[in-house]
């Protein structure tokens, strides 16, 4: 029978109240059973020395217990602090720094601090689960503040104490239990179900693989309880944790970006590549839409490490022998100005009595160790002799869809992204895509 009556795959009762210290970027009082900790992140817009100018954000923690923590007063750590503390604090933050994505958070520091109020047992693995509230409060006040785009948590971490004693494999030891334990050992585990680390010692004798396993699935089981229990603290910032893979958008035109989020949100987060810190030049030097995309896709990937999209699309004109083609964005000599653009295409269209033409659009999807998959969709219509609606961008005003009777600057984004050559592309790669998920490789 143990201490206090729980079956040997009992976990103690947990309990997580979260933003306990107001003045805290993300924080939570945890309990599991008579041991309490407070952990708090605190979020730093700058790194250690020698991380500064990698790109990569950092999460480190401390781990301290008040002096009364354990009945006994216990003196607080002076300059030096005393080596179990040390190996504890860094467990702490080898395990959170399992959860984040270090590009996605950005040349930024999150420190997450484990203070125990009261030590009954099981302080470091019930730190590493508070800490892991903590930092995902953290991160939802950077996302409402706008200074992150995207959630850096990619995984959910969760840990708990197993161990053996008088010969019986148990679950989640109370100090009554440690004190005394054959064999202790800490899961660190994260959503998945895969092991972070797996700290086991036979401290009072040899244990053997049958016992192991025994431990194992009982940590696995405490550890899911304690997974659910950091959703129902969390609530709606929960959302924050494993959201869909990061795919970058090798653009920085906003309308498009916009576009892509709206088509391919089903599988990825998009973000622009600006958003993950990328701001270098591209030279797009194919002769053809699936020529530049690839580079751009590739190029940005090959810089972030990042499944990279990119798209190029233009307008090409039957009666000037596909014209502007690939140079649409810079028809009139420079880059980016639609106004001038549009004004070039009506000069050189003046007295032109076939008007066919059509927006054509490859659109790149980059992925690290893979090849690159292009698709390519195109949209029917004819160059109006004057421009129509204030939507849209580019050519729009100036290209009618025939089927609507309307250009592409006077249908909004719905009606668009229905039939445009950018979704006609976009189509064609989802098919891709969805084809990749059902075999399991996406």
């Amino acid at each position: 029978m143990r201490p206090d009556n729980r079956a040997p795959d009992q976990a103690r009762e947990v309990s997580i109240i979260t933003d306990f210290v107001r003045t805290a970027a993300g924080s939570c009082l945890i309990a599991t059973g008579n041991t309490r900790v407070i952990c708090t992140a605190s979020v730093e817009e700058s790194l250690p020395a020698w991380r500064r100018g990698s790109g990569l954000g950092w999460v480190t923690a401390e781990y301290a217990m008040l002096p009364a923590s354990t009945g006994t007063r216990k003196r607080r750590d002076g300059a030096t602090k005393d080596g179990r503390g040390v190996e504890i604090q860094r467990l702490i933050g080898r395990s959170l720094r399992q959860a984040v994505d270090m590009r996605l958070l950005g040349e930024r520091t999150i420190t997450l601090d484990c203070d125990v109020l009261e030590a009954d047992g099981g302080t470091r693995t019930a730190s590493i689960t508070g800490a892991m509230v903590a930092l995902t409060c953290a991160v939802d006040k950077l996302m409402r503040e706008g200074k992150l785009k995207v959630s850096p948590i990619v995984h959910q971490v969760a840990a708990i104490s197993v161990g053996i004693v008088d010969n019986t494999p148990c679950l989640d030891l109370c100090y009554q239990e440690d004190s005394r334990a054959q064999v202790d050992m800490n899961c660190v585990m994260d959503e998945t179900g895969a092991f972070i680390e797996l700290q086991g010692t036979g401290e009072g004798r040899a244990f053997s693989a049958a016992e192991l396993q025994t431990l194992t699935s009982y940590g696995a089981k405490g550890v899911e309880s304690l997974l659910a229990a950091q959703r129902e603290a969390l609530g709606t910032r929960a959302a924050r944790i494993g959201t869909r893979p990061v795919l970058v958008a090798a653009t920085g035109n906003a309308h498009k970006l916009t576009e892509l989020q709206s088509i391919f949100g089903e599988f990825y987060a998009v973000v622009s590549m600006h958003d993950v810190g990328f701001d270098q030049d591209i030279v797009e030097d194919a002769d053809t839409f699936a020529g530049n995309a690839a580079i751009k896709a590739e190029t940005v990937c090959a810089a972030t490490g990042l499944p990279t999209i990119a798209d190029d699309s233009g307008l090409m004109v039957d009666a000037l022998g596909g014209e502007p083609g690939v140079y649409s964005a810079r028809y009139c000599g420079h880059h980016g100005d639609d106004e001038a653009n549009n004004d070039k295409l009506l000069a050189k269209m003046a007295g032109v009595e076939n008007r066919a033409a059509a927006f054509h659009c490859a659109i790149a999807l980059k992925r690290p160790g893979r090849e690159t998959l292009v698709a390519e969709g195109a949209c029917p219509g004819v160059i109006l002799h004057a421009r129509r609606g204030s939507g849209g961008f580019g050519y729009d005003p100036l290209f009618l869809y025939e089927p609507l009777n309307k250009t592409f600057a006077e249908v909004n984004a719905e009606e668009k992204n229905a039939v445009s050559h950018r979704a006609r592309a976009s189509a064609k790669m989802l098919e891709l895509l969805r084809a990749e998920k059902e075999r399991g490789q996406l």
